[in-house]
């Protein structure tokens, strides 16, 4: 029996046949579904495109040559083609623009916000007598600081121990920015005259630099904004340096005070050399010593470390001899050779005045003699008796009897002398 699509004279000789060769789903295996010839890479001109201008017999179906629905006869790019120009056109203009924008306004990170407000206070020490002065190598001899060192030599790291969260390397990092900024605040000649305060800013963290800033500029005693809490500072217009070769001693210790952050504190004193800014040309003998006293303490966490900054969080400091009238927020105003104070006691404070009270108003405290050298031009001479000199203008017998002649009654003074004694008038009784 016949199957539809047979030969009508049935199979030709020489030629497979049966009903199994003949069925359509033999050749299932070798026929494309449409999708498969969608997907295909390469499409074959028609014939009516192929009696054009085409050099070529087939076309490239990729997205960027029209795949999917091409132009007929015109060799355009296709819908799919348009498509996928037009968003690597949009990729690469938001590109771009996110370059552009990068590049006008740069994002920096937020400076320093966990950085605490700087503590200060600053105590002015006043003299019990006047300044002794001469100079500068005799005066270090005479004086405490005799056995200090000179600059930064006098500023020792101590040994070093890992904690639990920072390695000693970290613990190094620390105690050597502390010393930088110990020298750049207290040993820089143009930070200690005022010409200069950058050596000093640079250590600090970002966080604290508009405190500096306004401290430096426009400087209070409100615990928050005094110059000579963050350095060491002379009014330029009272004394300037006589030597720069600045007496030091002191200590560093190190404790880790959370994960995050290790404290650093520093206990220094500072002994400098100072003469007159102003007035005539000062001799030799005209220096005259002043001693600073900073306890500071500074942290660090581990961005401070890598950046080699440092947050200063308090600073005591007791600087002498000051009168206790000046105020030192600004800068240092020494009492030089020969001067005595004004005052020992502090200024007066009115606790109704409006407006912001320095903070340390009531601050002062008194120089320990032992602490100043003891003053050259001193000669000790030799004592004299009250009412020694009688009418007759003698006085031998005053000199000879010495200073414990004032205090006897008459009937104590020695009568037998070498000359005449006398008159008992001459010797004050006691009263």
């Amino acid at each position: 029996m016949a199957v539809p699509g047979d030969p009508p004279n049935g199979t030709p000789e020489g030629i497979g046949g049966g009903d199994d060769e003949l069925r359509p789903d033999e050749y299932r295996s070798v026929v494309f579904d449409e999708d498969f010839v969608r997907a295909a890479r390469l499409q074959e001109f028609s014939a009516q495109e192929r009696m054009g201008e085409h050099a070529r017999a087939v076309r490239s179906r990729s997205i960027w040559s029209g795949g999917g629905s091409p132009g007929r006869g015109t060799g355009t790019p296709g819908r799919g083609a348009r498509q996928g120009m037009l968003l690597v056109l949009l990729i690469a203009t938001a590109f771009a623009v996110a370059v552009y924008l990068g590049l006008r306004n740069p994002y920096v990170p937020p400076a320093g916000g966990n950085a605490e407000p700087l503590a200060s206070t600053v105590v002015p020490l006043t003299p019990s007598s006047a300044v002794p002065g001469g100079q500068p190598a005799a005066l270090y001899a005479q004086s405490p600081a005799a056995d200090y060192r000179t600059g930064a030599a006098g500023i020792a790291l101590p040994a070093v121990r890992r904690t639990h969260h920072f390695t000693e390397s970290q613990i190094v990092a620390a105690l050597s920015i502390a010393k930088d900024y110990l020298v750049q605040s207290s040993l820089d000649p143009d930070v200690l005259s005022g010409a200069a305060s950058r050596p000093v800013r640079v250590l600090l963290d970002p966080g604290q630099l508009a405190q500096f800033d306004e401290s430096t500029t426009s400087p209070s005693g409100d615990g928050r904004h005094a110059a000579t809490g963050w350095l060491v500072r002379f009014d330029p217009h009272t004394a300037v340096l006589a030597d720069t070769r600045v007496r030091v001693s002191g200590t560093l210790a190190f404790e880790e005070i959370s994960p995050e952050v290790l404290a650093v504190t520093t206990d220094h004193t500072f002994v400098y050399a100072v003469r007159p800014a102003a007035g005539p040309p000062a001799g030799p003998d005209a220096a005259s010593l002043f001693t600073v006293r900073r306890e500071l303490r500074l942290r660090f966490d581990h961005d401070d470390l890598t950046t080699r900054r440092a947050e200063l969080a308090s600073a005591y400091v007791m600087a002498g001899p000051q009168d206790c009238a000046a105020d030192p927020a600004g800068g240092f105003r020494p009492l030089l050779a020969g001067a005595a104070p004004t005052t020992i006691g502090p200024p007066v404070s009115d606790p109704y005045a409006s407006g912001h009270p320095r903070r340390t108003a009531g601050l002062c405290g008194v120089m320990d003699p032992a602490a100043t050298p003891p003053d050259p031009s001193a000669q000790p001479s030799s004592p004299q008796p009250s009412g020694s000199v009688g009418p007759s203008g003698s006085s031998a017998s005053a000199a000879s009897s010495g200073s414990s002649a004032s205090l006897r009654s008459p009937s104590q003074v020695p009568v037998a002398q070498p000359q005449a004694p006398p008159p008992p008038a001459s010797v004050s009784p006691l009263r």
